[in-house]
């Protein structure tokens, strides 16, 4: 029987629990939120540490949120005046929660709150500007591919991922090929049969289009932005074209541009914008569309075996490596843009870091040389780089262009902190 995954983010929540901040944990629904909550609260009561669990999706919690002082009563019931934790799972069902939080904060109790929620907005918005000062965000995404891996293979490779994927190619490609058809998701990775993968998925796309959208964001047409988050799918890695996508979709331009940044907000989808210093040569507004579950994206176009097909498995494993390089950023202050331009050329991800970039080109295949394609040669031109960046299944090697030093990176390297 294998072990819960483990999830880095673990780590990072438990290092806070000694500071007085609110601990906010916000992420897709059914990434594993309410999990990583059981097991700080395993590791608190292990220390012999009060803590009081309460979940706003259970009735009998909920009665607790009414008011700030039935609150304050129920932890002093369970506290006294010592010292302890309170953690709140779905706290987006709370009204005005930011409030709610702040009022109770302000009051300097012996009191560490641990909050979570999916990604409505009154938990990404109101909460965020309410506890300003008061709180330090997390995000738990859905399970990535380097912990899918470590569980996989029951954490015998943990203090040495890289030399494993080095050495065990035959066992890691198919690991690859399940992750980039089934995505990231705790229930669906933890399943085996091909239905019951659909099954998960079916219920956790169905559940964020019902609750999060239909309830909590109440938009006044649910079914024009299905239709919208289908097309993106069918649609992602290209250049966005609002026009083109509002016809398709029959919404209007405001409402439309309101609907992507819902989807943003609620971690479904993630933009890439362009990099450009020459107005007339490079593409300067168009974003790209990537999606932050690969297996959300394959659910809603219909496909269980992706990675099968050339194009599409192309297309994934560069939202894959997307994903890996904005895990790696996190509060860096660096961003990941795109380059194209009018003329056809075009780099996969451009990483700036604001004191210089590094064109990133991804090759989803194993190599035997150094092949630098055309497009990056030109960027190389334009910009002459410190590094350029051409990530691929295998393949280790360095060369020069002129002063850039060109590196090809198996994705791998990329998993265990190297640069």
């Amino acid at each position: 029987m294998k072990i819960n995954i483990k999830r880095d983010l673990f780590d990072e929540v438990a290092g806070h629990l000694s500071m007085p901040e609110i601990s906010l944990i916000v992420g897709p629904r059914q990434s594993g939120k309410t999990t990583l909550l059981r097991l700080l609260q395993q590791h608190l009561q292990s220390m012999n540490k009060k803590v009081l669990f309460l979940n706003l999706d259970v009735e009998r919690d909920a009665q607790y949120f009414l008011s700030q002082e039935l609150l304050l009563k129920k932890i002093h019931l369970e506290f006294g005046n010592e010292h302890g934790f309170v953690f709140i799972d779905e706290i987006q069902r709370k009204l005005n929660a930011g409030l709610f939080l702040k009022g109770i904060y302000d009051q300097n109790l012996p009191i560490k709150f641990v909050v979570t929620g999916s990604g409505s907005l009154e938990l990404k918005e109101s909460i965020h500007e309410s506890l300003a000062g008061r709180k330090r965000l997390f995000e738990l995404p859905t399970v990535s591919f380097a912990e899918f891996v470590q569980y996989q293979t029951n954490y015998r490779f943990a203090a040495n991922l890289t030399e494993f994927f080095r050495v065990e190619t035959s066992t890691w490609l198919p690991l690859l090929d399940e992750y980039l058809n089934w995505g990231g998701y705790p229930a669906v990775l933890l399943v085996t049969g091909l239905a019951d993968k659909q099954k998960i998925l079916s219920e956790i796309i169905s559940s964020y289009l019902d609750r999060d959208i239909r309830q909590l964001l109440q938009l006044e047409r649910p079914e024009s932005f299905v239709r919208m988050v289908k097309t993106l799918a069918a649609q992602s890695g290209k250049l966005l074209n609002l026009t083109e996508l509002g016809s398709l979709v029959g919404l209007s331009q405001p409402t439309l541009k309101k609907y992507l940044w819902y989807a943003e907000k609620t971690f479904v989808i993630q933009s890439v914008m362009p990099y450009y210093t020459n107005l007339g040569k490079e593409i300067i507004k168009s974003p790209v569309i990537y999606f932050a579950d690969l297996g959300f994206r394959n659910y809603l176009l219909g496909l269980t075996s992706a990675a099968e097909h050339p194009a599409e498995a192309g297309f994934l494993f560069q939202n894959l490596v997307l994903n890996i390089l904005r895990a790696k950023i996190r509060w860096t202050g660096s961003s990941i843009k795109y380059w194209r331009t009018t003329d056809g050329a075009e780099v996969d991800f451009i990483l700036d870091t604001n004191r210089t970039v590094i064109p990133v080109e991804v090759k989803y295949r194993q190599m035997a040389r150094p092949e630098v394609p055309r497009s990056m040669r030109s960027f190389i031109a334009k910009y002459q780089p410190e590094q350029a960046w051409i990530i691929n299944l295998n393949f280790a090697a360095e060369q020069r262009i002129d002063s850039t030093r060109i590196l090809f990176k198996p994705f791998f390297m990329l998993l265990g902190g190297q640069e």
